[in-house]
């Protein structure tokens, strides 16, 4: 049925945005591209069925996946039909509409109508508690992992019961199903559920409740979802069950931007809606009002090596505009000094900083423009995230390093002191507070003390002696180590790499990816005192609310937003397509990344400048980097490349890669011992590090003797001792640094000074 009444919505809207609006019987893919209005068409729909008098408020069911999508939409479509909006109850997200659903419901499921929905901490915890009485080790199998195996299931619809073997293997050695089903046992007894349960729940009584599902199926006239590309397979399911009688559905999404699938978006969801329903009808919406020419064919003709898509060209009635720029730098750094002078150019010629973003494929990315914006003084902030150094496992790290510097920092020794878990609680914590207290001494020190008394617990003084032990070695290694390296031997051998390597997570990698970064910004200090200095005057840089600054932010983060200037650094192959998406997805992943890289091109309204360097640091080493496949998929005629490097990126990649590291023999200086606070605060740090392997009767081996023997005892093949990891043998040697396959930790790379022959 197409009508064509004289309405004011339909004012300003494109012919293909009218068609939607008025195309209101059968099953609808508007399949909206970039910044071609989809919002606007899916609001003036709403408000033309509701003029038209084709539905109640109440008989519409309109589907976002943010609050904020849900309060944009609302809030469009009363200004378009006035207060008839305050009547849509079922207009929000998936989880708030599943939710008040299931509260009408909530017997079928074994659940109370003021069931409770629990957060993902009191998930964590609850999952620790089963985890523990059922005798397992957290450490080896974390209740993260779990919830992330846990969480995924649900997404895609699984119950504890649907799991098949390979599924039920992913935790715990076979215990998947297990440990799935007393999760949900537990909340049942709670009266409670978590967000993944809202839906899950729901398609649960639908398909076990006919009479249910029917009476839903007659309440909505009319379905209508947006991001439908972004749906994982429950909520596909969800509404597909939901439209199956009436059919009037019109789903609002594109293809070339589902890049979700790390949290359970099916592209294939969009992909096979006709097939879903037969007869819907496709509306390309590809005009675009955001971009110019040559960055929409940009866009295009890399989106266009895609398979899995449904097809679709982007035009504007815009004129002129910059070519794609595509730069080629030596390295890192210079990729941010040129972003920075190209950024303070932009704003001596009157462009506003806030106009302005940086566009990164991982989080690690942010931190060297960070540290060139403080240099210049350039305002900025971080959107979706923390800055580099206020990230949680950065943090950590660096207190384990200021504790390094000073003995006496407290706050430091308070952040790690149980971190990662040792079983050191809060009780311990109050117990060195007192002793320091009465003593006028650090913790540090004072739980050294602790540790020749009977007031812990054997196994808690145990534990700190050990820890206090490790500070020991640490601190005398720390003579003869650059900062680079004294960091990531701290970060291994206190056990924080291997917990989040535990956790097999998306959220641990970019944490692992992050502290990788750290102790690659340290290489640039020859001091730990340096460095520790530079975050200091990094994290003080605090730039008033209202300072207009640029945007750093990842791609994902920037999905639906749009800048004037866009820079897009790091467009290399392992960096951009990610490496650890290719090796974990295959084509599918490659696919996915190049939708993202789609996404960041198409984020730009005047200019977009993609850079790429010819070489990064990466474990210490000067690595060579080849441009990302994606530049080379760009259409010519859409781009101009340049290079700060002469003879071109090729010639100098291939003349780096037959060059050592030109910097590895830059001497460094060893850090001052301690700082002072007068004679008794040097007595006491001094006890902290100088005394602990006397003070401790178990700190039989120190750091000196294992560094005794000359190191040309160590050879691959020859079998090792590692005070921390065990018995291994050396599987290979650069330097000083080797590679161990350990008997009972696996491959590590350490410094030879921490290991010794075995007996």
């Amino acid at each position: 049925m197409n009508t064509q009444p004289d309405t004011a919505w339909l004012d300003g809207l494109n012919t293909p945005q009218r068609d939607a609006v008025l195309t209101t019987d059968g099953p609808v893919l508007m399949l909206a591209g970039a910044g071609t209005g989809k919002t606007a068409a899916l609001t003036a729909r709403m408000a033309h069925l509701l003029r038209a008098r084709l539905a109640w408020p109440s008989e519409i069911l309109c589907v976002t996946f943010t609050n904020k999508a849900a309060r944009e939409m609302r809030e469009r479509v009363g200004q378009l039909i006035g207060p008839a909006v305050e009547g849509m109850p079922w207009l929000g997200t998936f989880h708030s509409i599943a939710a008040k659903m299931l509260r009408r419901h909530a017997e079928l499921v074994g659940l109370q109508s003021n069931f409770t929905i629990i957060d993902t901490d009191d998930q964590l915890r609850l999952m620790k508690q089963l985890i523990a009485a059922e005798g397992l080790d957290e450490k080896r199998w974390p209740a993260k992992q779990l919830a992330g195996l846990i969480d995924k299931w649900k997404n895609r619809g699984l119950n504890p019961a649907d799991l098949d073997a390979f599924e039920n293997e992913a935790y715990a050695n076979g215990k998947g199903k297990h440990f799935y089903g007393l999760y949900q046992d537990r909340l049942r007894a709670l009266n409670a559920c978590d967000f993944g349960d809202l839906t899950l729940h729901m398609l649960n009584i639908f398909r076990k409740h006919r009479d249910v599902l029917e009476s839903w199926q007659t309440r909505f006239k009319y379905v209508m979802v947006d991001e439908y590309q972004d749906t994982n397979a429950v909520q596909y399911l969800w509404l597909r069950l939901l439209a199956q009688t009436r059919k009037n559905i019109c789903v609002v999404g594109d293809d070339d931007q589902s890049i979700y699938s790390w949290r359970g978006a099916e592209v294939a969801n969009i992909l096979r809606f006709e097939k879903d329903f037969p007869g819907a009808k496709v509306i390309r919406l590809e005009q675009n009002y955001r971009s110019t020419p040559h960055i929409l064919a940009a866009a295009s003709g890399l989106i266009a090596e895609n398979s899995e898509r449904l097809g679709k060209t982007l035009w504007t009635e815009a004129d002129g505009g910059d070519k794609v720029r595509v730069i080629g730098v030596w390295d890192g750094p210079e990729e941010a000094r040129r972003v920075g002078d190209e950024i303070e150019r932009l704003e001596r010629e009157g462009c506003s900083l806030n106009r302005v973003a940086i566009l990164v494929r991982a989080s690690f990315q942010t931190r060297e423009f960070e540290d060139r914006f403080i240099q210049i003084g350039m305002a900025y902030k971080i959107v979706g995230g923390f800055r580099f150094y206020e990230r949680a496992e950065v943090r950590d790290a660096l207190a384990y390093l200021r504790l390094i510097a000073s003995p006496m920092d407290d706050l430091a020794f308070e952040r790690i002191y149980n971190t990662p878990k040792r079983g050191l609680g809060d009780k311990t914590l109050e117990k060195m507070h007192r002793h320091a207290r009465a003593r006028g001494m650090p913790l540090a020190a004072a739980s050294i003390e602790l540790c020749d008394t009977d007031e812990l617990p054997a196994r808690a003084r145990a534990t700190l002696a050990g820890l206090m032990r490790d500070f020991a070695r640490w601190r005398e290694a720390s003579a003869t180590l650059t900062p680079a390296e004294l960091a990531r031997t701290i970060l291994d051998e206190c056990g924080y790499t291997a917990a989040l390597q535990a956790e097999k997570s998306t959220e641990a990698s970019g944490r692992l990816e992050n502290l990788s970064e750290l102790a690659r910004a340290m290489e640039e200090y020859e001091t730990l005192g340096d460095f520790l200095e530079h975050v200091s005057l990094v994290m003080d840089n605090d730039a008033a609310a209202d300072t207009e600054k640029v945007t750093v932010m990842t791609i994902h983060a920037a999905k639906g937003l749009e800048f004037d200037q866009v820079f897009l650094p790091g467009w290399e192959e392992g960096v951009f397509p990610s490496q650890r998406a290719l090796d974990e997805g295959g084509l599918a992943s490659l696919e996915e990344e190049r939708r993202l890289a789609y996404v960041a091109i198409t984020r730009a309204r005047k200019r977009c400048t993609i850079l790429h360097a010819a070489n990064r640091r990466i474990y210490g080493q000067w690595t060579s980097s080849i441009a990302s496949r994606f530049v080379g998929e760009l259409p010519a005629a859409h781009i101009d490349e340049e290079t700060t490097m002469s003879g071109g990126a090729s010639l100098w990649r291939a003349q780096w890669s037959e060059h050592s590291d030109p910097f590895a023999d830059v001497a460094r200086n060893q850090p001052s011992r301690i700082v002072t606070r007068g004679p008794g605060w040097q007595r006491a740090a001094a006890q902290v590090y100088d005394a602990a392997p006397k003070r401790i009767a178990e700190s039989s081996r120190s750091a000196a003797s294992f560094a005794s023997k000359p190191r040309g005892d160590m050879a691959v093949g020859v079998r090792v001792f590692h005070e921390k990891f065990g018995y291994g043998v050396v599987a290979a040697q650069e330097g000083n640094k080797l590679e161990i396959d350990f008997e009972t930790a696996g491959r590590k790379r350490v410094i030879d000074s921490f290991v010794k022959l075995a007996e």
